[in-house]
């Protein structure tokens, strides 16, 4: 079958296709309104070395770095993602849902803070919650384990919190996904109906005139008189044999 035919048998069917095309036009606009778009902001923060440990370096902590800043880094994200945290931050008025993470191919002990939600203003205001949050938990770690407060590790801000930007990926998945599908089912029904309305074409077909709708059965009595000819035509007139 190949592209005429489709597009003939797609016009001999419209009342089969229109009502899928609607229908499927109907879900994707559904899908458009149910699924909010969300947005997105994230702030980058590092962990510095103690001011005692700077000294050596005229206190700057960009010159002094040390492996078990990257360790206290992951520590505390993984603390900052526990269902505590999410619990106090939600009592802070945090919105959305959140992350922190070891940013991607960091080369120190850099940390990604994302904060995902449906308004704007609220996921930034969240991102920033989420920063002071992160800072002060950091300085409780220090403080129950009686760390000196010059002996402490700091926390510096590289990048504010962003203005959230719209994430609207999954949602276009989504409104994709129901598009094809509906597309795929209307089509396959168009040529169901397609199929069970065509009849075989040799059944439709007129016979000549005079033409017997099915050869005549062989009867015994006809067999009999063609085994006899059959007979004769060997043997021959008085059963001298063929001539």
């Amino acid at each position: 079958m190949d592209l005429a035919e489709i597009g003939r048998v797609m016009r001999r069917r419209w009342y089969v296709l229109l009502p899928g095309l609607l229908l499927t036009a109907a879900l994707t606009t559904a899908v458009h309104l149910l699924i909010p778009v969300e947005y997105q902001s994230q702030s980058t923060v590092t962990l510095l070395n103690s001011s005692k440990a700077t000294e050596a370096f005229d206190g700057n902590p960009f010159l002094s770095t040390q492996a078990s800043l990257t360790g206290m880094a992951d520590g505390l994200a993984r603390n900052l993602n526990s269902d505590g945290a999410k619990a106090d931050l939600k009592a802070l008025g945090v919105t959305g849902t959140h992350e922190v993470k070891i940013a991607d191919n960091a080369q120190g002990p850099f940390m990604w803070l994302t904060v995902t939600g449906t308004d704007p203003a609220a996921v930034l205001k969240s991102d920033e919650l989420l920063a002071g949050y992160a800072e002060k938990r950091l300085k409780e770690f220090q403080s129950q384990q009686s760390v000196a407060p010059e002996a402490m590790i700091r926390m510096a801000t590289i990048v504010p919190p962003q203005k959230p930007e719209a994430q609207t990926k999954t949602r276009i998945q989504y409104i994709v996904m129901v598009g094809a599908l509906g597309l795929v089912l209307s089509l396959v029904a168009v040529f169901f109906v397609e199929a069970r309305r065509r009849t075989p074409r040799a059944k439709n077909r007129p016979r000549p005139a005079g033409t017997p709708a099915t050869a005549p059965a062989a009867t015994p009595a006809t067999l009999a008189a063609t085994d006899e000819t059959m007979a004769l035509r060997t043997v021959g007139p008085g059963g001298a044999g063929p001539t």
